[in-house]
């Protein structure tokens, strides 16, 4: 399979998730217009669709993470360095995602995020600095621009760029598929219908699973996983074919007789 139709490829797990996430989503706009109070109580803090989303981004923490212990990245530097790195992030979004437990265990947030935070909670995405809200800035449209990106613009250059397929392989970078591009599409084309401010959360809950999915069935991941000492010489995408010494007629003659003669 090369690597146009790797990247169109669609599993059974991606269909589940994608589907349900899609349920997700027509339920909230459709309780946006005919139950407005159960639309509130279904995007609410520590709702459904928020542990959904804390969830989401755990577990794909989780996955980096096994990649760590389980040894199959331990031979490239670089690449172990990457998938950390990833995997802090991961937790980081999980935490704020839950205002790291503080409804949960029920602390009460200090003085700075009493003052700075426009929620008084213990998180620093509803940090307001210098008039600046960090939620809408840096995990809003900054977040959303390289998601775009990294959606429409990556596959496209994996396919078609060896450069670019060896940076992203050396760097362990997750390559999504075509389908999460227009399944990202779909997904923002129903929230933006729903005229709540709430509709965010749904917005968060779809953007989490994309990240999953992408972490979980990236194009390059038997590239992401393999370590120098393990060479490939004859490679295509997701298979490794392992180089060996072809064998000519006179040789394997030659074999045969040595073997009757013995």
């Amino acid at each position: 399979m090369d690597i146009s139709s790797q990247i169109l490829a669609l599993n059974r797990t991606e269909k589940i998730l994608y589907g349900t996430i899609l349920l997700f989503n027509l339920t909230g706009l459709l309780l946006v217009f005919f139950y407005p109070d159960q639309f509130e109580n279904f995007v609410r803090e520590d709702g459904i669709v928020e542990t959904c989303t804390a969830l989401l981004l755990f577990f794909t923490s989780l996955l980096l993470l096994e990649h760590l212990l389980s040894g199959k990245i331990k031979y490239a530097p670089i690449k172990a360095l990457v998938t950390f790195v990833l995997a802090v992030v991961f937790i980081f979004g999980a935490g704020e995602e839950i205002s790291w437990g503080q409804r949960i265990f029920h602390f009460s947030s200090g003085e700075f995020f009493m003052e700075n935070n426009t929620q008084g909670e213990t998180n620093l995405h509803n940090l307001m600095v210098h008039g600046f809200k960090i939620n809408k800035l840096i995990f809003g449209q900054l977040l959303t621009v390289l998601l775009v990106i990294h959606l429409f613009l990556t596959p496209y250059l994996y396919a078609k760029l060896q450069g670019f397929r060896e940076l992203a392989n050396q760097l362990a970078i997750p390559i999504g598929k075509y389908h999460h591009a227009l399944y990202f599409t779909v997904v923002l084309i129903l929230i933006f219908i729903i005229p709540s401010g709430k509709k965010w959360e749904l917005f968060e809950l779809s953007f989490s699973s994309i990240l999953f999915l992408i972490f979980l069935f990236p194009v390059n991941k038997f590239f992401i996983q393999i370590g120098p000492d393990k060479p490939l010489m004859k490679r295509k995408l997701g298979q490794a074919i392992p180089c060996q010494k072809r064998t000519s007629t006179r040789e394997q003659t030659n074999a045969r007789f040595f073997h009757k003669s013995h």
